[in-house]
């Protein structure tokens, strides 16, 4: 079996209505990272994300000629919107697919102590650095996206006072959030996604650093929780904003317990407003953006 990558480079504004159109034709969902940064670097020499590649696999079979000639009518339609570059195609055997990103993901500074590895890389950082060692796989999730930067960077300030605290990973992708929380101080990790190849890559990933016992990840969605009586501290969810705005019609503020707080990414400049309103609806107060490119992440709290 032989895949075909599609890649596009574009600006943050146009990243994800890219995704979208990516995400109906690629297997198991798509990839954004910031183009052109994979150094180690610390926080204040992170360059802004003007520039995201978004990548998806198609499977090389008799349906790709169809599908590459949707995938580029929607993109034609999406162009009329946003300037839209060529997409590049390049074949890939099975083989070489879950290891086609990895040439490019090196270890990463984020926040004051964060540092993250590629689990194959032997790195241990420097004195006080929470290392993080991860193999993504096929699940979202590897810190080089500007949005987990920010969530991350978000978790890193709460945490640091907040001892204990019982966390919900809503969208956890390679868990890289949930390790990080528990490698910050809290106690115990719900970490739920859709998708069981993600559920998987978090478990393994947990094991991997360490924290599995503290981290319970399973396949599950907002609905699993609504009707629970468990409630958390600190929720982060880090999807999209069309997602986050949904989950608010469902009642995503009754999970976390008054006096707690939820950290949202996944959204872009222009839908920050939408977003707080409809948290706002859900019974959370918005008081904090962090910006990185035209992305922003949103902490919003619980009123007691």
């Amino acid at each position: 079996m032989r895949w075909i990558e599609v890649s596009m480079e574009v600006d943050g504004e146009a990243a994800e209505a890219v995704a979208d159109v990516l995400q109906r034709y690629g297997h198991q969902g798509v990839a954004i990272e910031q183009a052109g940064f994979y150094i180690e670097t610390w926080e204040d020499e992170v360059p802004p994300a003007d520039r995201l590649t978004v990548r998806a696999y198609l499977p090389e079979d008799e349906r790709a000629e169809t599908a590459k000639q949707q995938l580029e009518e929607a993109l034609w339609h999406l162009g009329k919107l946003y300037p839209m570059p060529t997409p590049q195609y390049k074949v890939i055997d099975e083989e070489d697919w879950a290891e086609a990103w990895k040439a490019n993901y090196h270890p990463l500074r984020l926040g004051r102590h964060l540092f993250i590895r590629p689990l194959w890389i032997e790195q241990s950082g420097e004195p006080g650095d929470i290392v993080i060692a991860l193999d993504p796989g096929q699940a979202f999730g590897t810190g080089t996206h500007p949005s987990t930067q920010l969530v991350l960077e978000a978790a890193e300030d709460l945490l640091e006072n907040w001892p204990g605290a019982k966390v919900l990973d809503l969208g956890c992708g390679s868990g890289i959030l949930s390790i990080a929380a528990v490698k910050m101080g809290a106690a115990q990790v719900l970490a739920l996604d859709t998708d069981p190849i993600a559920v998987r890559a978090t478990q393994e990933n947990a094991a991997a650093n360490g924290v599995a016992d503290q981290i319970t990840a399973q396949t599950g969605s907002l609905d699993s929780l609504i009707h629970a009586a468990t409630r958390f501290d600190l929720a982060l969810v880090n999807i999209l904003a069309k997602v986050i705005v949904g989950m608010c019609k469902q009642g995503l503020g009754s999970v976390i317990r008054p006096g707690g707080i939820g950290v949202f990414g996944g959204i872009i400049q222009e839908q920050a407003d939408e977003v707080e309103t409809a948290l706002r609806s859900t019974g959370l107060t918005p008081y904090k953006r962090r910006f990185s490119g035209e992305w922003v992440v949103i902490e919003a709290r619980r009123e007691t």
